[in-house]
């Protein structure tokens, strides 16, 4: 085996092996709240993973990707209930409506020059913007929201068994994940690195910023709208709330910052660990009103106080650590 192909394969083994793993849930348990905790874990990731593109490697930290969840959310939506269409040409189309919302607003922002808490206030204004059009639009089901007619089939990309949607969840996922390990891996993921370090250093080098930007907030968008149209598709209804509240921007940011940002696997172990925390304080706490806000809120502050590195980054450090203290 050549070193390239070699090299290759140690790339993207761990991803095999995670997903292999992970697939392996539905055949331990049957139990159908613990297959929709997943999706709903899974989801976070996927939305998370679009997030990491653009916030992780790149820099750019946005505080509005509800607008691009809410743009697949509600694309995949209307397009069948409103038009009729196909589920899976609805999902393919959401997905690409999300991306053109990224490549605008990345277009609108980065070419008046915005940066660091510019860019972010001005992406949590946008998705301020489409929750507030949502809700009052009665092309968008205004207030009550768009349902989607249940019909439990395949060819309408709706199954009966969870089991199903945790698998397509989970492909949608391993998929984010071969794409993040690409980049890494391309001169376009060496581009973005260098504009997170330096911006002003690398547009001096030649590095096209402004295509580089554009490039990764519309591949950004697209993984999250995606995460966006498998919501609508599983749970077959999307509200402005639900679509494009600062809840979701939250999850998708936290994620990668508490499992590990700029890395492939960071979003992955943060809505993991995340949807287990929670789960937990709601056991704990009965379900308190605002709690989980509040938990998010401290797991960010502590995330960045001990852990800047998140949960992948500490458990390197530990298990360093450990192999000092056993070499000495």
């Amino acid at each position: 085996m050549s070193g390239a192909g070699g090299g290759r394969l140690r790339a993207y083994a761990p991803i095999v092996a995670v997903v292999a793993l992970l697939a392996l849930t539905p055949l331990a348990t049957s139990a159908n709240t613990v297959l929709n905790g997943m999706v709903l874990a899974l989801i976070v990731a996927l939305a998370g993973q679009g997030w990491n593109i653009l916030g992780g490697y790149g820099g750019q930290f946005s505080f509005g990707h509800a607008a691009f969840f809410g743009t697949g959310a509600y694309g995949t939506a209307i397009l069948q209930a409103r038009f009729g269409v196909n589920a899976y040409f609805a999902f393919a189309s959401a997905v690409g409506a999300g991306a053109a919302a990224g490549a605008i607003i990345g277009s609108l922002s980065f070419r008046s020059g915005l940066r660091g808490s510019y860019f972010a206030l001005v992406t949590l204004a946008f998705a301020e913007v489409f929750r507030i059009l949502a809700n009052a639009a009665p092309f968008a089901g205004g207030a009550a929201g768009t349902l989607l007619k249940l019909d439990a089939r395949p060819e309408n990309f709706q199954f009966a068994s969870r089991a199903v949607y945790f698998w397509i969840a989970l492909g949608l996922v391993a998929l984010a994940l071969v794409v993040t390990r690409a980049l890494e891996r391309s001169r376009f993921g060496a581009y973005l690195v260098a504009i997170r370090e330096n911006e002003n250093a690398a547009k001096a080098l030649g590095v096209d910023t402004l295509k580089v930007k554009l490039q990764a907030i519309t591949l950004s968008a697209a993984i999250t709208a995606a995460a966006g149209a498998f919501y609508a598709q599983y749970f077959l209804y999307v509200n402005a709330e639900i679509a494009y509240g600062a809840g979701v921007s939250v999850e998708a940011l936290l994620a990668p910052i508490i499992g590990g940002l700029g890395t492939a696997f960071g979003p992955v172990i943060g809505a993991l660990a995340l949807h287990g925390l929670a789960e937990g304080a709601k056991a704990a706490t009965g379900r308190l009103p605002g709690f989980d806000v509040a938990l998010y809120g401290a797991l960010l502050i502590l995330a960045i106080a001990f852990a800047p590195k998140g949960l992948r980054g500490l458990a390197g450090r530990l298990g360093r650590g450990l192999a000092w203290r056993g070499a000495a």
